[in-house]
């Protein structure tokens, strides 16, 4: 049986990319949400060291901590390229 609910929040996720060094246990990945135009990311925990640093950064709009419904992730720098795809989907105008 097919969960309806499941298939429609699937349905909007378009794939970018998965980092290319993957292993079978990682697999840090971008995706583009386009029915919310968002960009969606799945990335490594950061370790408590680089949690407290951004739990600590305040600049005017952007009180301390990390608020209960947002995550610091890490996605490694050699997926840029696919971070700038997922911009560019999310912009363009066929998904809005």
């Amino acid at each position: 049986m097919h969960n309806t609910l499941t298939e429609a929040v699937m349905s909007s996720l378009l794939f970018i990319g998965i980092d290319p060094n993957t292993g079978d246990k990682q697999s840090p990945t971008v995706w583009v949400d386009q029915d919310k135009q968002e960009l969606v990311f799945q990335g490594w925990k950061p370790g408590p060291e680089l949690e407290a640093q951004c739990a600590a950064f305040e600049v005017p709009g952007h009180a301390k901590g990390i608020p209960d419904n947002e995550a610091v992730i890490r996605i490694p720098a050699r997926m840029v390229h696919m971070i700038r795809e997922a911009c560019d989907a999310v912009e363009r105008t066929d998904i809005r």
